[in-house]
């Protein structure tokens, strides 16, 4: 039996509407226009002007991604939603079937998944030299893969991947999905149905639920009444050839069925995704590599995110404490953002700050069009079509459920 959660998540109800600043932001071609002035304007002292991009799962939403806390986030219209914790998934084997069940339905739609305007705006935001590095939150992989030259943190992991808890080997997900299909052939054979169905073609939770299935952020497929216990996964094959040390010393045991799935009886080997799940620590590397990427910047322009997380919204705080402008374009609230604006002169024109209610996939491309057309930026590249570009390698995008 599953335990109940103990830890709350944060900021699960609406956040409190956004004051538009400068007020003339509420149009896009105002809102470019602030975004403009704040990514062009000289920093202060003549230091060398460095920008960090911080995002969100809002940034991923027009690749057909559902996210948290917008207008169809799942925290709106999933009231009974919690994602898994991390101490859940190693101390309950049920919860791992659970979880993984899940995953797997899920994969299949979202390994298509593709970076979208969005992404690619960033790209030449950095290409025109107004962005220099990215912090995400996001873990579908699709800044790496829109902008390979743009430094990116992936501050809470990668779905691409993985990780086993007792030796920390990496794995990639796709050959996962490819054990899981081999250990849960009724599964299997029940995917390629609902796939064939079209079932998984949206993640529109209305449309989803009309299907007879209920979505959560990043493509969890939950089924009512699924035999979640029936589901097999695999354990970490390295730990299963050579068992690593446990804590109280000697070896520790990793066992698997005939199939090669792992067995309750095992104390070691546990995959889990290479992400950080809710109550696990962030990295201590990458969270060090995150803090020193903020001391660098000047500038902190937040897009897609509502910074409820306190990974980020420690990140934007800071820099909100070292002075340096902040400007943020999310849809809907934002976590105490009343802070970052406060000390804004009444009539501005968003040089040392602006705030934004408005999609990034037509807000960004809308900006680097007048960017690359200013006079000012007459050296910039050739213009770039913001259409999703193909990919032959698939994009990474796993289930938090």
């Amino acid at each position: 039996m599953l335990r109940k959660p103990y830890m709350r998540i944060p900021y699960t109800d609406v956040l409190a509407a956004p004051t538009i600043t400068p007020s003339s932001a509420n149009t896009l071609s105002g809102a470019v226009a602030a975004l403009r002035e704040f990514l062009t304007a000289p920093s202060p002292n003549g230091i060398p002007t460095s920008t960090l991009v911080i995002t969100g799962a809002g940034l991923s939403v027009a690749s057909g991604l559902a996210d948290y806390r917008g207008t169809n986030g799942t925290y709106r219209v999933n009231k009974s939603y919690r994602p898994i914790y991390y101490s859940e998934f190693l101390q309950n084997h049920e919860a791992r079937k659970r979880y993984w069940a899940r995953s797997f339905l899920g994969w299949t739609s979202l390994h298509k998944a593709k970076p979208n305007s969005g992404h690619f705006a960033i790209k030449q935001l950095g290409e025109l030299g107004l962005v220099h590095s990215v912090i995400t939150q996001n873990v579908d992989s699709f800044h790496p893969k829109a902008h390979p030259s743009l430094p990116t943190i992936e501050l809470h992991g990668y779905l691409r991947s993985l990780v086993c808890v007792s030796c920390h080997e990496e794995l990639p997900r796709d050959e996962f999905q490819e054990d899981l299909a081999r250990l849960n052939p009724a599964w299997a054979e029940f995917l390629q149905e609902i796939t064939a169905s079209g079932a998984l073609d949206t993640e529109n939770p209305e449309e989803r639920r009309r299907r007879g299935m209920r979505t959560n952020p990043d493509g969890d497929v939950d089924l009512p009444d699924a035999p979640y216990t029936t589901f097999r996964y695999p354990a970490c094959p390295r730990c299963l050839a050579h068992p690593p040390s446990s804590p109280e010393g000697g070896r520790a045991t990793v066992e698997v069925d005939s199939d090669g799935a792992w067995r309750a009886s095992s104390t070691a080997g546990i995959l889990k995704p290479a992400v950080t799940m809710f109550g696990e620590n962030i990295r201590k590397r990458t969270k060090m590599k995150a803090e020193q990427t903020l001391e660098e910047a000047t500038k902190l322009l937040i897009l897609g995110t509502s910074l409820a997380t306190y990974s980020a919204w420690r990140l934007a705080k800071h820099g909100k404490d070292r002075g340096i402008p902040i400007a943020i374009a999310n849809l809907g609230g934002v976590r105490g953002e009343d802070l970052f604006f406060k000390d804004l002169e009444p009539i501005h024109d968003g040089t040392r700050g602006a705030r934004v209610e408005m999609s990034t996939d037509e807000l960004l491309p809308a900006l680097v069009k007048q960017l690359q057309a200013s006079t000012s930026m007459h050296n910039a590249p050739e213009h770039h079509s913001h259409e999703v570009e193909k990919h032959g390698a698939s994009v990474f995008k796993d289930m938090m459920s």
